[in-house]
Parts: structure tokens; C-alpha cells; sequence
């Protein structure tokens, strides 16, 4: 069993990922966290506001086990089955890291921005409210989120996807070298 908890290949996550996207196109789904949303905010009424969300939520309650699978997947693959490799950086990128506020805690950097103590804090509600509808006005506004255009749509070869996908990364060079170092 020492080979479910140890990295896997290229050569065997990069077919797996192809496996669950032909599965998908086969039955005609498409892939993407932001469709689960729709799915939720559909449950919980949103049709009575805006008609986006009249449909028939339960075609696509897959969508909600999927997400609950990865969560669930995630927490049993983190607490009983990884194996703590450490992450291999230099002492100067640490020092650089550490210098912008990033902290070692165990084998992942994270920003000392991201606890429940900053949360209320000018910064931290910069980063994560702020940062939240941001991030999902984008989704919505790009017509789906990161893994949905760049797994589902780029594998079903659409141009929309493709300048979604490039956007998608112009946008994290520019918050990571223009504006996390003046917001850190």
C-alpha cells in the first residue's frame, strides 16, 4: 500500500485525468467547481431572484457529490495517508519568504495574512472577502473557473477556454509580482 501514498507519476495521474474527462464528455457533463455553485445557489432558492438559476437542479447533483468527494478525498489523503516530504528550498528563498511575511509551519509556506487572528483585521479582509468576490465575479464573468477551463475546455479544444486559460495566468503573474508585494 506504499504506492497510495507516495507521488504519482506523470505517466499515470495525466491519463487518469484523460480517463475521467472522456468519461465526462461521454455523458455529456462538464467539468468545473464553479458549476457546483450554480448547483447550491439553485438548491437554496436563487431561482426566485434571477432566472439564471431556473433550471432543474437535480440533473446535475453529481456536481455536489463530486466536490464532497474531492473534500472528503483531500482530508483522508492529508491526515492518514501522506508522508511529510518537506519542501526543498534555499535559505536565501526562505529568508526572502520569510521577509514577506510567509512562515514554515510543517512542509508549507502560507502567509501569516491567512489565520482566523487576521481575519478581522484591514488586510485580512482585503485579501480574503475582497480577494473572495474577486475571485468568484471572475469565475462567473469567465464563464467557469480555473480547472473547468483549462481541464474540460482546453481538452475539448475552445478558443474561449484557451484566452480564459491565458488570462487565467497573466493574472497570477501580475497579483504575484506586482501586488502581493505591495498589499504583503
Amino acid at each position: 500500500m506504499d504506492w497510495i501514498s507516495a507521488s504519482w507519476p506523470w505517466y499515470v495521474g495525466g491519463p487518469m485525468i484523460a480517463l475521467v474527462m472522456f468519461l465526462m464528455m461521454y455523458l455529456g457533463h462538464r467539468f468545473g467547481v464553479s458549476s457546483t455553485m450554480e448547483t447550491m445557489c439553485t438548491m437554496a432558492g436563487a431561482g426566485k431572484v434571477s432566472d439564471y438559476f431556473k433550471v432543474d437542479w437535480s440533473k446535475n447533483m453529481w456536481n455536489i457529490i463530486f466536490v464532497g468527494g474531492a473534500v472528503i478525498g483531500g482530508f483522508i489523503a492529508s491526515e492518514f495517508m501522506s508522508v511529510d516530504t518537506g519542501i526543498q528550498l534555499s535559505e536565501a528563498t526562505i529568508a526572502n519568504l520569510a521577509s514577506k511575511g510567509f512562515d514554515q509551519p510543517g512542509s508549507t509556506f502560507m502567509p501569516a495574512i491567512f489565520t482566523w487572528d487576521n481575519l478581522l483585521t484591514a488586510q485580512g479582509l482585503i485579501f480574503m472577502v475582497l480577494g473572495g468576490f474577486l475571485v468568484g465575479f471572475g469565475t462567473r464573468y469567465a464563464g467557469g473557473c480555473t480547472s473547468g477551463h483549462a481541464i474540460s475546455g482546453l481538452s475539448n479544444l475552445q478558443l474561449p477556454s484557451l484566452l480564459a486559460t491565458i488570462g487565467f495566468f497573466i493574472g497570477g503573474l501580475i497579483v504575484t509580482h506586482l501586488l502581493l508585494p505591495i498589499l504583503l
